[in-house]
């Protein structure tokens, strides 16, 4: 098996960095996810477009030059899958951009004429592949569902956390209190529900010195995420008590979990959901809401509150301030629930794969794969 390892600083790009240095196998290093990432809502007519094109055929020819199995680290590298000589492995970490092709509201930024072409080449490719790897049970269901994918060509493999980096900290970026958020801004994130329910926290006037922080870029360039985020804050009137602290590195963020009387992430939709498992490592009691895959990830260490509750996220976030004892039951649950997140086991689970997938190939020429369970499963 040869991984493909891109080099780009997002979500995806970690994932296959942190595999890359765990298997010994052939790796072919490259920054093509981060050409796709900054180039959606291109104009198809445009020397941005023409110049991307190009990269795609540069790098499809040099993944026909490579003998062996192929593991294609995240589903928008699909695209190229068609195009291989030879079998591949393809992990898909959500269809969110599949789904904003079909749904009214996007829940990033609805494609164009350019993204949907690109997004059906993933979608064939996905479908293409000999197995495929799914980051939760959540992501498996919809490709299923969606996609049509017979079950017995999907296999759960967890991402995991850093646990020597993600622990608790005893530095603190801020004196006062503070929630925490950690993400973009894309709609999917439902930003608004939770400025609304801090907004009423606010309101209620017992935490004159409580802050919401919100770590994270806004998002790519498709559209004008920080514009929206501005504006419903002046809306709300919160414009003082909001800290958007932008990129923060690994090295420092476990000081911003381990500090937050919380750490809230009320996503509309997620495949996985890893500052969930990076708060609960840092030791920080965590809310999450009950869409996506944040109900699986975080199990019985987290409160879990409907994503257009604003009143109820409210609720929960006080609960979190008046109540130590369940702030302390939290964060001991979490600990636990984190330690199951590791990238070690994510790694074997996945070279596991890579076995059946070697195996089916030389005994069944190529036929689709058995169904195949992680070890001690989450």
């Amino acid at each position: 098996m040869i991984l493909v390892a891109t080099t780009g600083g997002g979500s995806l790009d970690r994932y296959s960095q942190e595999l890359a240095t765990r298997l010994d196998i052939p790796k072919l290093y490259t920054d093509v996810y981060q050409s796709i990432a900054e180039r959606f809502n291109v104009p198809i007519a445009s020397p941005a477009a023409a110049s991307a094109l190009y990269g795609d055929v540069r790098f499809v020819q040099k993944l026909r030059g490579l003998d062996g199995p192929v593991h294609l680290p995240n589903h928008h590298l699909g695209r190229y899958g068609r195009f291989l000589s030879v079998p591949y492995l393809i992990t898909v970490h959500d269809l969110i951009r599949y789904f904003d092709m079909h749904r009214k509201r996007p829940l990033i930024h609805r494609p164009n004429l350019r993204d949907r072409a690109y997004l059906r080449l993933d979608i064939a490719g996905i479908r293409a592949a000999t197995a495929i790897i799914a980051v939760s049970h959540t992501t498996k269901y919809d490709l299923v569902e969606h996609l049509g994918i017979p079950e017995d060509r999907i296999h759960v493999v967890y991402e995991g956390a850093d646990h020597q980096r993600f622990r608790p900290a005893e530095a603190r970026p801020f004196e006062f209190p503070y929630i925490l958020f950690v993400g973009s801004e894309h709609p999917r994130k439902n930003l608004g529900t939770l400025f609304q329910a801090f907004a009423r926290l606010k309101q209620d006037g017992a935490y004159p010195e409580l802050k919401l922080v919100k770590v994270g870029k806004p998002g790519g360039s498709e559209d004008r995420f920080r514009e929206r985020t501005l504006r419903q804050l002046r809306q709300l009137g919160i414009e003082s008590d909001v800290i958007l602290a932008g990129f923060v590195a690994d090295e420092d963020l476990p000081a911003y979990y381990s500090g937050a009387v919380c750490t809230v992430m009320p996503s509309l939709y997620e495949g996985f959901g890893l500052p969930v498992v990076e708060a609960m490592a840092c030791g920080s009691p965590v809310i999450v809401s009950s869409s996506g895959s944040l109900p699986e990830v975080a199990g019985d260490a987290a409160l879990v509150v409907s994503p257009r509750d604003v009143e109820g996220l409210k609720s929960a976030m006080s609960r979190l301030l008046q109540d130590p004892r369940l702030a302390g039951e939290l964060r001991t649950r979490g600990l636990e629930r984190a330690s199951l997140f590791d990238w070690d086991r994510a790694a074997r689970e996945t070279e596991m794969v890579y076995q059946e997938v070697e195996l089916q190939l030389s005994t069944r020429g190529g036929a689709p794969l058995s169904t195949f369970e992680p070890v001690g499963g989450v």
